[in-house]
């Protein structure tokens, strides 16, 4: 039977996804991304979903009944599920390799032989926000802060952990106490792209422009995310005051709706007519709105890995982005990079590229740091790290 050079093809890996009703789409996608690269590779690959059973009944939120009947499903119904599958003759194999996608599903690793389980760990901003630590942007609720802890208690007792970027294992080597670890089972895996993104040729981007009702005659920069503090969207309001004089300048806000303190600081600074949001664009929106931009501003305070960075470098986007890491780490120095509290600097970075030279420099240099993120890199890293870790 044919072997790869990272991972017996006789083996089998069993993946365990988000719950879905919880629609952490980019989690979702990592589980399939995974999925799909070890079946190319001609690994035997599935995905195991926390069963939906009181929450799929109901639109889960992060607040409200929503959350507590999710809570039941995946921490007292899909465990008495694991136990059954794991008790099954078809799972008692020894040749089977268990992946956990998302580290907020560490306490499942109970479940696993240790010697035959991994996990990623995606970021720590919710842990230390659970911990009440300095740095993380996103306060805990009581219950959050509870959860956090045992999520990081169980991550402490993890055998194998790939982190996706060099400041996640940092940041978790901070707040790991586990005097048994053993680090050379750490390994840190770049992301890979979890969709295809290209340059949207030039006449094809204008005809979905002009579907959202875009003006593509007036230059537009584009933030892509969630409006969670750690986001930082005011900054590009911020940039677009500061330019009021100098140039006529939109902003496009994509990912979440834009909410009501926004909304009342774009009013603030006389910039209402010139903020528009795309909620929850699809695929093809998203590329052309990377592919017609005047750059891709990511000003965030707080990232485990940062997607939005590489999708826009791949689409010809200049990036502009916060000197924080993991934006450095991974825009591959082919980015600006600026201090996220300080518009002027980015104003600065912003007005460099009317520069037609630098433009084309810097967009040239991000199309060479996507190949960093090829599925096909990332999947041969993962098996070669199951095999090192079994």
């Amino acid at each position: 039977m044919r072997e790869t050079a990272q991972f017996p093809t006789s083996r089998k890996i069993v993946l365990i996804g988000n719950y879905r009703p919880d629609k952490q789409e980019s989690m979702i996608r990592f589980a399939h991304l995974l999925n799909s690269g070890f079946k190319d590779e001609g690994i035997d690959s599935e995905i195991w979903w926390p069963t939906g059973i009181f929450g799929s009944s109901i639109s889960i939120s992060n607040s409200g009944i929503g959350k507590w009947l999710g809570y039941i499903d995946k921490y007292f119904i899909f465990p008495l599920v694991l136990k059954r599958r794991l008790n099954s003759k078809n799972f008692k194999s020894s040749s089977i390799h268990y992946h956990i996608c998302d580290h907020s599903n560490a306490p499942y690793l109970k479940y696993f032989p240790a010697n035959r389980t991994s996990i990623t760990c995606h970021d720590v901003i919710a842990i230390k926000g659970g911990l009440g630590l300095l740095g993380s942007y996103q306060p805990a609720s009581k219950m959050g802060k509870i959860l956090q802890k045992w999520i990081l208690s169980y991550l402490n007792k993890a055998n194998s952990i790939a982190f996706v970027s060099q400041l996640t294992f940092n940041q978790f080597c901070e707040l790991c106490h586990s005097k048994t670890i053993r680090k050379e089972n750490w390994k840190v895996i770049h992301n890979a792209f979890n969709a295809e993104f290209k340059p949207m040729p030039s006449e094809s981007a204008k005809k979905v422009l002009k579907r959202l009702g875009i003006d593509d005659t007036v230059p537009f920069i584009l933030h892509v995310g969630s409006g969670l503090p750690r986001k930082n969207r005011r900054l590009l309001l911020d940039m677009a005051s500061i330019m009021e004089s100098a140039t006529s300048l939109n902003i496009c806000f994509a990912g979440e709706p834009i909410n009501s303190e926004l909304v009342q600081y774009s009013e603030s600074l006389g910039l209402q007519d010139r903020v528009f949001s795309i909620v929850k664009p699809d695929h093809l929106t998203l590329v052309a709105l990377y592919s017609s931009c005047e750059a891709f501003i990511f000003p965030s305070f707080s990232e485990g890995f940062g997607w939005p960075v590489i999708e826009a470098q791949a689409c010809g986007a200049p990036v502009i982005a916060s000197n924080i890491e993991p934006m450095p780490e991974i825009s591959g120095g082919a980015a600006l990079h600026f201090d996220p509290r300080n518009p002027n600097d980015f104003v600065k970075g912003y007005l460099s590229l009317q520069n037609k030279d630098s433009r084309q420099k810097l967009i040239d240099k991000g199309f060479e740091n996507g190949s960093r993120f090829d599925n096909k890199r990332m999947i041969k890293a993962y098996l070669n790290f199951y095999r090192k870790n079994s």
